[in-house]
Parts: C-alpha cells; sequence; structure tokens
C-alpha cells in the first residue's frame, strides 16, 4: 500500500501539497512514484512562472511512460528542487521529502484537494 501522509492535500494527478507558512510545496505521491517506476528525466518550470491550478508544470519520465505534472494549485513559483536535475532517484526513494519538486506562492486558486482518507479510496477506485 502506497505511503499517504495525513497531513498534506492530493490531486486527482497525483501531486502533493504541503503548506508552510504562505508557501506551498509540491511534490508526486508515493502512489505516482510506484506507477511510473525509476524516474530518469524531470523537467522544471523557471522561478517566477506562474501556473493556474491544473496548468502543467513539467514532465517526468520513467523507463515505463513520459507524464506532464499538473499544479494542484495556482500561484508563482519560487523555488525548483536543483538538487533533482543531476538525479531523480529522491523522487523515487522520498517522494514527500528529498523529492519534493517545486515551491510556490499561491494566487488563492485551487482545485479540489483531497485530504489523504480521500486520496486513498481515489487510488483503490483507479485500481478496479
Amino acid at each position: 500500500m502506497s505511503n499517504i501522509p495525513a497531513d498534506l492535500r492530493y490531486s486527482k494527478s497525483d501531486e502533493w501539497v504541503r503548506v508552510e507558512g504562505d508557501e506551498v510545496v509540491i511534490g508526486i505521491t508515493d502512489y505516482a512514484q510506484e506507477q511510473l517506476g525509476d524516474i530518469v528525466y524531470l523537467e522544471l518550470p523557471q522561478i517566477g512562472a506562474s501556473f493556474a491550478p491544473g496548468d502543467s508544470f513539467g514532465v517526468i519520465e520513467s523507463v515505463k511512460a513520459s507524464s506532464d505534472l499538473y499544479a494542484p494549485i495556482g500561484g508563482e513559483v519560487v523555488a525548483v528542487n536543483s538538487e533533482l536535475e543531476g538525479n531523480q532517484e529522491p523522487i523515487n526513494q522520498d517522494p514527500y521529502g528529498a523529492g519534493w519538486l517545486i515551491r510556490m506562492r499561491p494566487s488563492g486558486a485551487e482545485e479540489e484537494l483531497l485530504d489523504a482518507a480521500a486520496y486513498a479510496a481515489y487510488i483503490e477506485e483507479r485500481a478496479h
């Protein structure tokens, strides 16, 4: 079973959101990295880029598939995890910690985010 921390919020496109003060940190869920397998390429936005909820903010590729990354909330990118540029392993090993992708200053717009229980149920639904 995937790790789904209770203190985060989740999008139906398998990104997680953690609020830290007036910013949010975004990454992909443990479930998403399990589905992708070994990640081999990552494209992240520039600092200062702005996104609306649901916009693609980057691309992640694994040995199995290539997938767009979607902004679960609207806002401006204030940091990207540059540690991942040469090494994407942290996304597979620690998707909620060292494998974070971007940090944003929210604009207030967000898509419907799920709590841990609702996200777990959503994963379960898709499995059947």
